[in-house]
């Protein structure tokens, strides 16, 4: 009897937990949508510090001279991250050279691939492996002619009732031949959040 009694008890307790259970609901959304989850930097912020900073440099008189006759090759330093914020900087300078490749006006180096790519080099020329008259050489690889960099910086604002960041992301595109900066532009973003005093 202790056992039915038992059993049935374990029986009620894992159907009223399994019925209590929720599930996770996952589905696609819109990447280009507004994000509105919270003030910090996101991908909605990410996508238009991105495209106005391309769009800014393109439509440049002064690049559009550089890029007349030829497609100038450019390296890309990471974006200095001067928030209080952990941001990937990463992502926006990825945003950016793509879109800037894609116009077809530049051509780039990886400088965070040159370890692998020297690494490849070496084994061409000095594992064995490789015929060595269709090894890629040393010293044939094209340096940049221009370097772009930039800072991503905040200002935030706190009281009790409202949270303020302000965000202002630059953008240089420097000559390594002479140091002369060629292009410089910066795109601003400020984010509010407001307490709502919800009532009856």
């Amino acid at each position: 009897m202790n056992n039915k009694l038992t059993s049935a008890l374990v029986v009620a307790v894992l159907s009223s937990t399994l019925g209590c259970a929720q599930r996770a609901v996952v589905s696609y959304g819109d990447a280009t949508a507004v994000e509105t989850t919270d003030i910090n930097f996101g991908s909605t912020d990410l996508q238009k510090v991105a495209s106005e900073m391309t769009d800014s440099l393109l439509l440049s008189p002064v690049v559009g001279t550089l890029t007349a006759n030829k497609r100038p090759v450019v390296f890309v330093e990471r974006i200095k991250n001067k928030t209080s914020e952990h941001i990937d900087t990463e992502s926006i300078t990825d945003s950016v050279s793509t879109r800037l490749l894609r116009s077809g006006k530049f051509r780039f180096v990886d400088m965070a691939r040159v370890e692998a790519a020297r690494k490849q080099l070496q084994f061409q020329n000095e594992g064995g492996m490789v015929d060595s008259s269709k090894a890629i050489q040393f010293g044939r690889q094209i340096g940049a002619q221009f370097m772009l960099y930039g800072n991503l910086s905040s200002i935030v604002k706190n009281n009790q009732d409202k949270a303020d960041v302000y965000y202002k992301f630059t953008l240089r595109l420097m000559d390594l031949e002479s140091g002369l900066v060629e292009w410089a532009d910066e795109t601003e973003i400020r984010k509010t959040r407001t307490k709502q005093t919800v009532g009856w």
